[in-house]
């Protein structure tokens, strides 16, 4: 059992570091090609014309985004709630999109590409 912890210890910080930097807008336009955003209770389409259209937990979520030196910058609203503008890093491991506030100095979500 031992040998099994220090194996999964092991393999942990490897795993932590696989998410990459996605920097430009075609490489992020060509991820979302066709594919939604996903987590529980959250479907997103992220349009390449710069919209932003799904739901989340049964709202209505609408916003507008652009790629902006590096970063995808977007305003968002949760039903009549508006999240306001911000631009966040981007980071893809397979199918797992990492989304991370404040140019990736604030927290982060994971979405699953679908």
């Amino acid at each position: 059992m031992r040998m099994i912890a220090v194996f999964l210890t092991f393999l942990l910080p490897t795993q932590a570091l696989a998410f990459e930097p996605i920097t430009n807008r075609d490489a992020f336009v060509n991820l979302l090609s066709d594919r939604a955003l996903t987590r529980t209770g959250i479907t997103l389409d992220v349009t390449p014309d710069g919209m932003i259209r799904g739901r989340a937990f049964g709202v209505r979520v609408s916003g507008e985004w652009q790629w902006r030196d590096g970063y995808f910058c977007r305003t968002l609203f949760h039903g009549p709630r508006d999240l306001g503008a911000n631009c966040q890093l981007v980071q893809v491991n397979g199918n797992t999109l990492r989304f991370t506030l404040d140019k990736g100095a604030g927290d982060y979500a994971d979405l699953s590409l679908r």
